[in-house]
């Protein structure tokens, strides 16, 4: 393991964390923006409290503001649950909002191209950083949203400072995966729907296979395009029924660092948790799902059901949760966790996706001097907010201890992490030492491109390609010895070959995974968010979805 951590503080120095994104508009970094909205009836309070009531999603039409300029027919409609119902029920005039910016007008966007935003009233977070912090870890390794601050007035009233988050539609599937023509569901069931009685009783958005009927599903997920449900039914069938299929249609890498990413951030108000929910799937124009995370107030233990007791989990047991919660339990609610985690080859690097998570933001307290960096800038704004949810000194308290939201006790975010850190540091399976990738290159023979790697305590290896940006994720065995078909063969190098489509004139992407007996280590660390591709001058430069 040290041989391994000293590497890390080698590629951290090349890569600092939380770096400046390049943003401009409503999600630039380090900046608190006001946003003003104005609607000729008086009465909009009543109008989006009554439209929400019903289940309406009608939108009320009004103007927003914003850096001076107007934007005109905006549409408005109040969003959430637990979120909307218990502070709208406590008398608060802070509610969530659903603003599309492009509702009248089809071309119009803020500064960076956002049309479409989510403001978070920040329920069940005293130290309001949950969510953008972990939208921010989220975006080192997957596609996930930008998300920040704003100050929000209404007809010239101050209702207080928001979290504004990026709707994941038009510019956020354009910007990472090059259209938005696909099919798109949100997994958020329906609360209090009931299946028809002919149906198989499904568990939320879990991705059991109910059958053919849609009509089993429609209660579970919301398709957002105009059509999907036969696809969505065939993707839950193969995890379920025949999921060696499943790379075929299905970014299963993208899946485990979703799962990784919730279970290191005890992000149970998701897919893992009890309400198994939260979380959007895309299918791109090549015919490829993606899971794409969503809503994470409740993030860093904000929420205690895991979803395999009926009761809270307590403090230690949050700082304690196993990695294979569901897997262990063999849960057949849970298809993504253990049909996924039950092959090896994948059980071993979402392992590795769980390590580099903490090795990036948990070993050394990333984490905590970042979530120090924006609460200072948001303090003023937190402190003139007559209309937060809770106490200031809740605010500060939060992050490193627990706080009262309400009646629940929401943990300290450094409460949970310090710990959790060390447990799962030191697991049976995280601290095992993984194999180590060197030199991975690739060279060009024509019909075929060659790919070799360094490799040091591997017992296997893999080369994981697809042609061009999008499309399955196919992988091949990688060979040590010249008897194969690697061409590249010698002692401690590994390779593989990778024949090229002529149908397809496109730059072949690519990663490389190498596997002892316990874990295993990916090159790019970040793959398959990070990847190699033939189009690079240098073999070894790396590409992002960006």
């Amino acid at each position: 393991m040290a041989r391994y951590l000293s590497l890390m503080i080698v590629l951290l120095s090349l890569h600092p964390l939380f770096a400046q994104e390049k943003e401009e508009g409503l999600f630039e970094v380090g900046k608190v923006n006001e946003l003003r909205l104005s609607f000729k009836q008086e009465n909009w309070g009543h109008i989006l409290d009554s439209l929400k009531q019903r289940g309406d999603e009608q939108r009320l039409v009004g103007d927003a503001s914003f850096e001076g300029k107007v934007y005109e027919g905006v549409g408005v409609r109040y969003k959430g649950n637990s979120s909307f119902f218990a502070v709208s029920k406590a008398g608060s005039s802070k509610l969530p909002f659903n603003i599309d910016f492009n509702h009248t007008h089809k071309d119009q966007k803020l500064p960076g191209g956002v049309d479409k935003i989510k403001l978070s009233n920040v329920f069940r977070d005293p130290s309001f950083i949950r969510e953008v912090l972990s939208y921010e870890i989220a975006r080192r390794y997957m596609p996930a949203s930008r998300a920040n601050f704003v100050q929000l007035f209404v007809n010239g009233q101050y209702l207080g400072l928001y979290n504004s988050t990026e709707s994941v539609e038009d510019e956020f599937l354009e910007r990472y995966f090059k259209d938005d023509e696909g099919i798109l569901f949100k997994c958020d069931p329906t609360w209090g729907y009931k299946e028809p009685a002919d149906c198989i009783q499904g568990d939320k958005a879990s991705l059991q296979y109910l059958g053919p009927d849609s009509t089993c599903y429609h209660g579970l997920y919301e398709v957002k395009s105009d059509s999907g449900w036969r696809k969505l039914i065939e993707l839950t069938r193969i995890l379920n029924q025949e999921p060696q299929k499943l790379d075929s249609i299905f970014n299963i890498d993208q899946a485990l660092w979703m799962l990784a990413f919730n279970i290191v951030l005890v992000n149970l108000d998701s897919y893992t948790g009890r309400f198994c929910h939260n979380y959007y799937l895309y299918r791109d124009m090549e015919g490829v799902f993606h899971p794409i995370v969503w809503d994470m107030n409740l993030s860093f233990g904000g929420f205690r059901y895991d979803g395999s007791k009926g009761s809270p989990l307590t403090n230690e047991e949050m700082q304690t949760l196993s990695p294979f919660i569901h897997y262990k339990e063999k849960n057949e609610k849970r298809p993504l966790i253990t049909n996924l985690l039950g092959e090896s080859l994948y059980r071993k690097m979402y392992v590795a996706h769980i390590r580099t998570i903490l090795n990036d933001y948990f070993v050394d307290s990333t984490y905590l001097k970042r979530a120090e960096e924006i609460q200072n800038m948001i303090a003023p704004f937190v402190e003139s907010d007559s209309n937060r949810l809770y106490e200031f000194d809740a605010f500060r308290k939060n992050l490193y201890e627990s706080a009262k939201a309400d009646k629940a006790s929401i943990i300290g975010i450094a409460e949970l992490m310090e710990p959790r850190a060390r447990y799962l540091m030191e697991h049976p399976l995280v601290g095992k030492e993984p194999p180590l990738v060197r030199d991975v290159k690739h060279i060009d023979y024509g019909d075929i491109i060659a790919v070799n790697a360094t490799l040091e305590g591997a017992e296997g290896a893999w080369l994981f390609y697809r042609y061009g940006k999008l499309g399955p994720w196919r992988k091949l065995q990688m060979f040590d010895d010249s008897g194969h078909d690697d061409q590249m063969a010698e002692d401690g190098i590994w390779g593989a070959t990778i024949k090229k489509d002529k149908t397809k004139d496109k730059p072949i992407q690519y990663f490389v995974v190498a596997e002892n007996q316990y874990t295993a280590a990916l090159s790019p660390e970040r793959a398959s968010f990070e990847v190699y591709s033939t189009a690079d001058d240098s073999s070894d430069a790396r590409k992002g979805y960006k």
